[in-house]
């Protein structure tokens, strides 16, 4: 008995040797970060993005844009807060003048989204995750599709989104589009932040599950999937995405803060620019400090238009 329970052990501990090899040797990883001092708490930048230079897979998208934006923080005290940056923020970006946020990583990739996001916010950037959105179709077909919820009928040419009124298991073209529909969202930016996280929610509901986490049927695909579908900033390692993961974990939960900064107007019209979302600058500072020192009370959802 003792003997076997010994090879047990030392199978174990091999598989999980190889496991670990394996992840480390799939993880992509993007020069982002900035080596700016550090700030109290962990902050992640997770970022939707179209662009595949540079990944492991490729495809034909031209250029790089992201319409996926969003800062988890967790604070020293306090709760954990995952918020959505609009994509048409309105912002300065450090040597390019003042133009929609998501211009930034047009202009100069993760590293200038880095350094613009930590010029907004006042939190230095700890690690990077990019979510190729092609990726984000083969995860969720991986894991059999996931339930997403919109109280309204949609057919939006420019996502391709078809959706009747309700919740459905969409499969990963659906959820692609769900995420990125805005133009037939009278929320528009809003709308499409809150539907980014519910499908980012949703996939990680599946992917932490106890069913996908134990079956290594379910559980390599996953994550040969899910590993496909992102990259992360440098020197991460396995033990840094299981930390992310938890760190993730605790800002969807009940008790997380969500919801965007404070927004003066959806359609600030700017020269040269177009339409923007204008952040309010009479309350954009202090809720960054706010955020930075787990202020909120747990469980609400802030910012967005007054």
């Amino acid at each position: 008995m003792r003997n076997t329970l010994i090879v047990l052990l030392v199978l174990l501990l091999v598989a999980a040797v190889i496991l670990y090899a394996w992840v480390d040797s799939r993880i992509q990883t993007v020069d982002a970060l900035s080596g700016a001092a550090d700030t109290p708490g962990s902050t992640y930048l997770i970022v939707g993005s179209d662009s595949r230079e540079g990944w492991r897979a490729s495809d034909t998208t031209p250029g790089q844009r992201t319409d996926t934006i969003m800062v988890l923080h967790r604070p020293e005290s306090g709760p954990t807060a995952l918020i959505s940056i609009p994509r048409d923020s309105y912002v300065e970006i450090p040597g390019n003048g003042s133009n929609k946020i998501n211009a930034a990583f047009a202009f100069g990739g993760p590293p200038l989204l880095v350094d613009t996001v930590e010029d907004l916010t006042g939190l230095t950037v700890d690690h990077y995750l990019e979510v190729g959105f092609t990726g984000v179709e083969g995860l969720v077909n991986a894991i059999g599709g996931v339930e997403l919820c919109y109280d309204e009928d949609v057919s939006d040419k420019n996502s391709k989104l078809e959706w009747k009124a309700g919740c459905h298991i969409a499969d990963g073209s659906t959820a692609l589009a769900f995420a990125r529909m805005r133009y037939s969202d009278p929320l528009g930016d809003i709308g499409r932040a809150q539907r980014q996280q519910q499908v980012v929610s949703a996939v990680a509901d599946n992917v932490l599950s106890p069913a996908t986490v134990l079956n290594p049927f379910t559980a390599i695909p996953v994550a040969s999937a899910g590993l496909d579908a992102f990259r992360v900033s440098e020197e991460t390692g396995p033990f840094d995405l299981a930390g992310f993961a938890l760190a993730f974990n605790s800002g969807r939960g009940g008790q997380a803060v969500t919801g965007t900064p404070p927004i003066a107007s959806m359609g600030h019209s700017v020269d040269g620019v177009g339409s923007t979302v204008l952040l309010d600058p009479d309350r954009i500072d202090q809720f960054w400090i706010d955020i930075a020192d787990g202020a909120y009370e747990p469980g609400n959802e802030v910012g967005g238009v007054e």
